[in-house]
């Protein structure tokens, strides 16, 4: 995701354990509970609070909205609490949401927050006692009211338990992040409302990220407040008896003269659509005020989709580290349409799913393409097969055609590409059904319309196309948009073929093979090359392009070294190119041999580097798995493993970079299972080192997928064979079709690398459709 962090590792050395590996157990009685902090501190940008696998509401704790680090709205390190907001962000570069702030305190009536220097300047609390579990939050504030949040898809929760005497809750609509970038005003329109059953309504229109996004919700509190007060921008309090309030920067104060008589619950609903709708999602839930049945139902949801992979083996904190990251992987994309199927388009109508369908929103494409979609496949069929639904419907809807970053009804077009076209190829590749030809005609357009609407995401198309790459005197970031264009074109290939226009597929894979045109093979490396055909010189592969001016890049969030490897789907293609397998291999030992410099104007994305290769960022995740494809596996093995010891940790900066709406966790669940899909077009998964000695995968309708490495410990890294289902495997890969029938895949590992395994030509993965030959 665009803007993010650095972070040097602390060690180069090769690290063969994962953290806590001292003690390889060989039973692990039940599935370690996930440390919702992890990701928390450092850079990893996700909140602890309480939602459910995919769901509308991220009811979660907001310390602070104006740094970098408070992207989702809460840092571990920050000493104070605002409130509690019900939407979140989690692991973004960019910050937006936190919607309808709550703050349950005592005292005099404070409008603003204060800061994190002076919490006491404003309605900011200290606090104590934070625990959080998938589901379920709680704090005590230092106001002395103990807070507890839960979630239904819709709908928050909250339970605020006040001590004795008066208390009041703030609800603040003018509660949002902050950018010094921002233009003002960021809400330019919002109303709040009480009405005649006491509930409490209103919206906002918002433009932060997702510009002119819309949100509505209505508040219920189990005992009627004594008095509500109304505050418009000036923040001066509306007479008595007002009952609606309009503006930009609206507030309300619910007052109760013995706040500590009872229990304080709160229920929540949400829209995107209207206030209607966020009554109506509201009224799924009401009939009762029952906190504690909410936060069990939540918990039951939780451990349905946590348990579709238990592991045995390893250390306390690899469990939790697998648990965590399979938690962050299964919080996005998120659901955007109310019960009665209303969700806001991206043309800027009001569309409605079909019955038993889905509308989904924080779809991070840039990032999720890579490995947390694939990883829905795998362990989510159902909720993939719902996903594909709702991409091909937004397809069709949107002004952009595939789609980018849509955030609520708004397509942010954030990053470069059009990987929406990825996820469809993807699972048109692996066999779930769904209507593809549908999103053809939109994605044509995007492919061969040059007339059409470009955003930031799209630009130098029609000099892509006519010249084979994006001139770096042209278009910012040229070179990894040739890179990229040319990957959704391979993607998109698919998906024309599959709609019957043989034609386009054709030209659109002669145009997937763009990505030679920015590689210079006389030197092996990523290159700016101008409009001339003319490449950049004096060239150093450390700096970030030839920067005609300051905020020009000729790479997306890397430099020359990264965006050499970036290349995802004519693997055999770019090692040709480059000079055959042993310079490859050679490159590819540079690649993480090179010295971690980097030049002061790179992005702070750049981050955990081993070298110059940066596993907190997205472009060159997968390059470990490269060394299959020239058949040194055993070199894959070695790193994946250190990867996975030296990126991740049980701890709030447990996350080397952002988390990226769960890629970074997505990354490490693969990773820790043995495989990850390089290319997930190609539907198969080149085999890594898995970090435990079984795990044991629900892959759909009963079927089991078991991985066993018998013996496995942090001393063992290197695969010295495979079977799969009792056969002798020899290949350093295998097939989604494969693993989702399920079936047993064991690994015999060991101390010393076995060169031999998957060397021959005909044990490499596939590329670009086709093995090596």
């Amino acid at each position: 995701m665009r803007i993010g962090r650095r972070r040097l590792l602390q060690s180069s050395a090769l690290a063969l354990a994962l953290p806590g590996a001292a003690r390889a157990a060989t039973r692990d009685p039940a599935p370690a509970a996930p440390n919702l902090f992890v990701g928390t501190g450092g850079h990893g940008h996700t909140y602890p609070g309480a939602t459910l696998p995919w769901g509308m509401v991220q009811l979660s704790p907001d310390t602070d909205v104006e740094r970098w680090d408070a992207c989702s709205g809460y840092h571990r390190d920050d000493g104070s609490i605002m409130g509690f907001s019900h939407t979140h962000l989690s692991g973004t570069g960019i910050g937006d949401m936190l919607d309808i702030l709550v703050v349950p305190t005592r005292g005099p009536v404070k409008l603003v927050p204060g800061t994190l220097t002076d919490p006491g300047a404003g309605y900011r609390q200290r606090f104590t006692a934070e625990f959080a579990e998938p589901g379920y939050y709680r704090v005590a504030l230092q106001s002395g009211v103990r807070s507890e949040l839960t979630v239904t898809d819709r709908t928050g929760w909250h339970r605020h338990t006040f001590p004795a005497g008066p208390g009041h809750v703030l609800i603040d609509l003018s509660h949002l992040v902050l950018d010094a970038s921002d233009t003002q005003p960021l809400i330019d329109e919002a109303h709040l409302a009480i009405d005649a059953d006491g509930t409490l309504t209103g919206g906002r229109r918002v433009f932060r990220w997702a510009k002119g996004r819309r949100i509505f919700f209505a508040l219920q509190c189990s005992r009627a407040p004594d008095r509500v007060t109304f505050y418009g921008d000036d923040d001066a309090e509306r007479p008595a008896g007002t009952r609606r309030v309009e503006g930009r920067r609206l507030k309300a104060v619910l007052h109760y003269d013995d706040a500590g008589a009872a229990p304080l619950l709160i229920r929540c609903g949400l829209s995107a659509v209207d206030v209607s709708g966020a009554r109506a999602n509201l009224a799924a839930d009401t009939g009762y005020w029952d906190f504690d049945r909410v936060r069990r139902a939540a918990g039951r949801r939780w451990e349905a989709v946590l348990g579709r992979i238990r592991v045995t083996g390893g250390s306390d904190d690899q469990r939790v580290i697998l648990a965590s990251a399979l938690y962050h992987a299964t919080l996005a994309p998120t659901l955007v349409s109310d019960r009665d199927g209303r969700y806001p388009a991206l043309d800027g109508s009001v569309g409605r799913v079909p019955a038993g369908g889905a509308a989904y929103s924080t779809w991070s494409l840039w990032d999720t393409y890579r490995a947390l979609l694939p990883l829905l496949t795998l362990i989510a069929p159902e909720r993939a097969k719902s996903l594909i639904d709702d991409l091909i419907r937004q397809t069709t809807q949107s002004p952009l055609g595939p789609l980018v970053w849509p955030l609520q009804g708004k397509e942010t077009a954030t990053m470069i590409g059009w990987h929406g076209v990825v996820p469809l190829a993807e699972a048109q590749a692996k066999g779930i059904p769904a209507d593809y030809a549908a999103a053809w005609p939109a994605i044509r357009r995007r492919s061969f319309d040059f007339a059409a609407p470009d955003r930031d995401n799209s630009l130098g198309r029609a000099l892509y196309d006519a010249g084979g790459y994006v001139p770096a005197d042209r278009v910012f970031e040229s070179v990894s948009r040739t890179q990229e264009y040319a990957y959704d074109d391979w993607a998109a290939s698919h998906l024309a073929r599959a709609a019957g226009a043989g034609a386009d597929a054709a030209r659109l894979v002669r145009r997937s093979g763009n990505w030679r045109n920015v590689i210079d093979g006389r030197i092996g490396f990523a290159r700016p090359r101008f409009a001339d055909g003319r490449w950049w010189t004096p060239y150093d592969p450390v700096q970030l392009g030839h920067m005609p001016k300051p905020w020009w890049r000729d790479y997306t969030e890397a430099n020359g070294w990264q965006a050499t490897f970036l290349n995802q789907h004519d693997i055999y293609g770019l090692i040709a190119h480059m000079g055959g397998d042993a310079a490859f291999e050679a490159k590819l030992d540079a690649l993480f041999a090179a010295p971690s410099t980097l030049p002061a104007n790179a992005p702070p994305d750049i981050s955990g580097l081993v070298g110059q290769y940066s596993h907190g960022n997205e472009p060159d995740q997968h390059a470990a798995y490269l060394y299959a494809y020239v058949g040194a596996a055993w070199k894959a093995q070695a790193m994946v493993r250190r990867l996975c010891t030296e990126m991740y940790a049980n701890a709030p900066d447990g996350i080397i970079g952002n988390d990226d709406c769960g890629q970074m966790s997505a990354w490490f669940v693969f990773s820790a299972l043995g495989f990850y899909p390089v290319d997930p077009v190609e539907a198969v998964y080149v085999f890594g080192s898995p970090a435990f000695e079984r795990a044991e995968v629900q892959v759909g309708d009963g079927r089991r997928l078991v991985i066993d490495a018998p013996g496995n410990t942090a001393a063992t890294p290197y695969v010295q064979a495979v079977t799969w289902n009792g056969a002798p495997w020899t290949r350093s890969w295998i097939a989604h079709a494969d693993l989702v029938r399920g079936g047993t895949l064991r690994f015999v590992m060991g101390t010393a690398p076995n060169p031999g395994f998957g060397r021959a030509h005909a044990d490499r993965p596939p590329s670009f459709g086709h093995r090596p030959g």
